[in-house]
């Protein structure tokens, strides 16, 4: 063998790597030219790292519980603010309303993704969950349009773009921030709770108007029962509010960049967008695929599913918000799980089989829950929800890691929300539409399958990140004992590399791996 070393000469921790690992530890070896030294890797301490996860996680949770609501009461608001219009007309105006928030959510990303990598991610955050909060609890203090006429509809359009502009700031921000404070081996499993925060804002905003649906007449829910889920955002807010400015900022975001990266930093200062789409435009439409992916199904189940009931299967409003709350409820149980799942086997496995299973069960799913009875509904949303998980779980890991230090909460602003707006908001809007027009309930299954395979293209370009330091990062793990184990085997793994190429071979032809 090259330079005499035996294959059992190999460290074990340097044979077992993942190739990913490997091959990016290798790059930062040759770059810096040495091992790693104590102060090459981050050791990021427990309780600094659950109070930063935690509140995160219950930030986001307020945040879309507030923007969620809108979804489940969409059927009562159109009769509210589009009294004039047929049925069909008020859900599709509802929903267009809806939509409209996410118009506004590019101009938000443009806005907050700038200044969440210049003057921290923790601010921003902040300012967001206030904004959200102001908007939501002023649709609960629109007059109706029996009231004020046209001014109505007008005023919520207003408020519903104020929250689309703060959303613009949030999920880019949030993914941003729980990513940098994670150490790398558990990323996938603890950006995972901010999904988990996600779906159970979303959750307790289907089960409040779920409780009001079966507590309240139609005429009280009309009259004023639709505007307590809207009041309810003003207090949690000031308590999101609160919380997020106890956090301190991250790690990668306090150490900055690598020195290679600097140079990127001070360009973007001036130009941040023009950088991001010269330099980066590659990881920026994978982002804006796997953002497509997730947010179909994601509002497919969330925002479309329940209106789709009431409105095209005729069941009852509080039948239908059951039915989503169990679809929640799983999701919840599930998404830490596949999160740790995703750390485990890689990103790329858990984003592709669910893609294309979403492809092959999607008309199943449409067809059980068009089905009379209980357990057969159940089952179809549970099929959606389970590959709602697999999408939701490793995005808040997945997405973050496409970018450098420099311009990631910018970059993520640009692909997420330019993606969400043309494609995820979208969903209920084109798949009622497309029902209205074709007259065939099957439409939203054909949507999906749709977006299954733009997701499968996407994946088959999407380099695996699981394990691996964020760009333009130092290493981060969770204890000194970690960190003496990543240091000992930089050390040997810059050894085998130098032994074995002569500092020409890439050290994923390290003896004794096989490649995968």
């Amino acid at each position: 063998m090259p330079g005499g070393q035996p294959r059992s000469g190999v460290a074990k921790a340097v044979v077992d790597m993942p190739r990913q690992v490997r091959d990016d530890l290798t790059r930062r070896l040759r770059r810096s030219k040495r091992a790693f030294r104590e102060e090459d890797v981050q050791v990021v301490e427990p309780p600094l790292l659950k109070r930063a996860v935690g509140a995160s996680a219950l930030g986001n949770c307020m945040e879309w519980f507030d923007f969620g609501v809108y979804s489940y009461l969409a059927a009562t608001l159109g009769k509210v603010f589009f009294p004039g219009a047929s049925p069909g007309a008020q859900v599709i105006s509802s929903f267009a309303t809806f939509a409209a928030a996410f118009v506004v959510r590019p101009l938000g990303g443009l806005v907050f993704g700038p200044l969440g990598d210049r003057l921290g991610r923790q601010k921003v955050l902040a300012t967001t969950m206030i904004m959200m909060a102001v908007g939501t609890f002023a649709i609960g203090l629109i007059p109706s349009y029996a009231t004020i006429g046209i001014a109505a509809p007008i005023l919520l359009l207003l408020a519903r773009m104020l929250q689309g502009f703060s959303t613009g700031g949030e999920y880019g921000g949030a993914t941003t921030f729980v990513a940098e404070y994670s150490p790398d081996r558990r990323r996938g499993f603890l950006s995972s709770w901010l999904d988990f925060g996600t779906f159970v804002g979303y959750a307790l905003g289907s089960a409040l108007v779920t409780v009001l649906n079966l507590l309240l007449t139609d005429a009280e829910m009309l009259s004023w029962g639709w505007r307590v889920p809207f009041l309810i955002a003003g207090p949690l807010g000031v308590i999101g509010l609160y919380m997020r400015l106890k956090l301190e900022e991250s790690p990668a975001f306090q150490q900055q960049l690598d020195e290679h990266e600097k140079s990127l930093a001070q360009e973007s200062a001036g130009s941040e967008f023009k950088t991001i789409v010269r330099h980066h435009w590659k990881p920026l439409l994978i982002c804006m695929g796997l953002v497509l992916l997730y947010n179909v199904p994601n509002y497919m189940v969330t925002g479309f599913l329940p209106t789709y009931q009431t409105e095209n299967l005729n069941r009852s409003s509080s039948s239908a918000d059951v039915l989503v709350l169990i679809g929640m409820v799983w999701i919840v149980l599930l998404v830490t799980f596949v999160g740790r799942l995703s750390d485990r086997v890689g990103r790329r496995p858990v984003y592709g089989f669910a893609a294309a299973a979403m492809i092959l069960l999607a008309v199943p799913s449409f067809m059980l829950i068009k089905m009379e009875g209980t357990w057969p509904p159940i089952l179809g949303v549970l099929i959606l929800s389970t590959l709602l998980t697999c999408f939701a779980a490793p995005s808040a890991a997945t997405l973050p890691a496409l970018f450098p230090t420099a311009v990631r909460y910018a970059a993520m602003g640009i692909g997420f929300n330019f993606a969400v707006a043309a494609f995820g908001g979208t969903t209920p809007l084109v798949t009622e539409a497309l029902i209205s027009v074709t007259g065939d309930d099957m439409m939203p299954a054909y949507y999906l399958i749709l977006a299954g395979v733009i997701g499968l293209v996407t994946v088959r370009f999407l380099p695996e990140s699981a394990q691996v330091p964020l760009r333009g990062s130092q290493p981060m793990v969770g204890s000194q004992e970690e960190q003496r184990e990543l240091i000992s085997t930089s050390k040997e793994l810059y050894r085998v590399t130098r032994t074995h190429s002569g500092g020409r071979e890439e050290a994923s032809s390290v003896p004794g791996r096989p490649e995968r």
